[in-house]
């Protein structure tokens, strides 16, 4: 069972953190968590006693960027408040998000196939960034996938 002060305790730095943050940093944790801002208010409301689950812990911290010590405290009151599921904070490299704007092709069709190839991009990129032995396969040269079609 959680400790409902240490709940409250990590809960109101959260909010600390992000009234002091640029706006706009509640929809982009939104975004990182894949909920809506209302979930946001939720975790971050002292008075709530909705826990923040663990698995959403390495996202807040990083796109909420906590200083050293907003970050100790927070961790701290965290895991008195969940003994057994404290979240693994992995140390290493750092993510950043990238929004791309780019040209509507004036059909749902292609729309979606430029969706699916930078999903694929990230992937390939996610993946040797897991594990940099191994590589996303190729495209033999002048196979029918890299040749363009007027």
């Amino acid at each position: 069972m959680a400790d409902p002060t240490a709940v409250a305790e990590y809960k109101g730095i959260l909010q600390t953190v992000l009234y002091n943050r640029p706006s706009g940093t509640r929809q982009r944790l939104a975004e990182a968590l894949g909920n809506k801002a209302s979930f946001i208010s939720q975790i971050a409301n002292p008075t709530y006693s909705v826990p923040i689950p663990s698995r959403h812990v390495e996202a807040i911290l990083e796109v909420c960027h906590f200083s050293p010590t907003e970050r100790a405290r927070f961790l701290e009151a965290y895991s008195r408040a969940h003994p057994r599921s404290s979240p693994a904070i992995k140390r290493g490299a750092r993510w950043r998000e990238l929004r791309l704007r780019v040209p509507d092709l004036a059909s749902t069709e292609k729309n979606k196939a430029l969706d699916e190839l930078f999903a694929e991009l990230a992937l390939n990129v996610a993946r040797l960034l897991k594990d940099d032995r191994s590589h996303p396969p190729r495209l033999s040269k002048g196979s029918d996938d890299e040749k363009i079609h007027e």
